[in-house]
């Protein structure tokens, strides 16, 4: 089932601008990866931009160094090749700390001991699911050293001009309350993580799934506390859907691309159906990844 999208949705895309792949290597690239990797080379070659490959392992628990070498050969072998990179996050946690130290200077930074179960019983108690900064257990005001820690980034909302959603505004905080920015297994949340990156790689157009849409106002602000004076430019793409309407996810053996390899699908055949899937072409064809530039000409701003 594809999301449509036409011409009319794609717009204001910056020219030269410095975007990133970066999936995670919890399990194997599916055909969702194949549709942001289509957007993403797409644009950057529509736009004279460049790609980063980012390989987002801050999950030490999930993250699983046999996924980290089929996603660098699976993303040769659909053709695929960055301007720079791979990149890990788990090079470099200094950095991390460092952005944690700042807005623990500002005292936004506060340990939580919440869980899944605190939030529900608030829930139970009061009526209503929780909404807004804070959380349940009033944890800011307690002095607590974790497990989690969370950012404080404030009420309100966000506004940004979304190159394919158009306008957009949202509350930064909501039902998961403010910004948890490690967990209690001590991993950098990915929330935190992206931002940091983005801001250190020097990242000013961010191409992802529209899953990711909710997620945008907190990582607006917590960019400006960080000292981004203009947020990056997001573009949040259409996803591939299953039948029954929910997103594809690493648990859909069907659709990886380890297995349709190994089906002996060829890598044109898979680009071409995940960008039919997305509404991008009105049919599956064979398109090559040197040649997904062409699907987005003459779309950008």
């Amino acid at each position: 089932m594809a999301e449509r999208t036409t011409p009319a949705d794609v717009t204001a895309f910056p020219a030269g601008a410095r975007t990133r792949f970066a999936p995670a290597p919890t399990g194997y690239l599916h055909l969702g990866h194949v549709a942001n990797a289509i957007w993403v080379w797409g644009v950057a070659g529509s736009t004279d931009g460049r790609v980063l490959f980012r390989i987002e392992d801050h999950d030490r628990v999930r993250s699983r160094p046999d996924y980290e070498e089929a996603l660098l050969e699976d993303l040769a072998w659909l053709g695929f090749v960055p301007d720079e990179g791979p990149h890990r996050q788990s090079d470099d946690n200094a950095t991390y700390v460092a952005a944690m130290e700042a807005l623990g200077r500002e005292t936004l930074v506060y340990g939580c001991d919440c869980t899944r179960s605190t939030f529900e019983a608030w829930s139970h108690e009061n009526g209503r699911l929780w909404h807004g900064p804070g959380c349940p257990g009033a944890c800011r005001d307690r002095g607590l050293d974790g497990p989690v820690l969370r950012g404080a980034l404030g009420g309100g909302s966000e506004r940004w001009m979304d190159a394919i959603v158009g306008p957009c505004a949202d509350e930064v905080a909501t039902a998961s309350g403010d910004l948890p920015i490690r967990d209690r297994d001590g991993n950098w949340t990915y929330g935190f993580a992206v931002v940091v990156d983005d801001l250190r790689q020097g990242i000013d157009l961010v191409i992802r799934g529209r899953d990711l849409l909710a997620a945008t106002p907190a990582q607006v602000r917590l960019a400006r506390l960080l000292g981004r004076d203009a947020p990056a430019t997001f573009a949040h793409h259409p996803l591939i859907r299953r039948p029954d309407g929910s997103k594809l996810s690493k648990a859909d053996g069907d659709t990886s691309v380890r297995e349709l390899r190994v089906a002996g699908r060829m890598a044109p055949d898979l680009i071409g159906k995940a960008a039919a899937a997305v509404g991008l072409i009105d049919a599956p064809r064979a398109i090559e990844a040197a040649e997904v530039a062409s699907l987005f000409g003459g779309w950008s701003g």
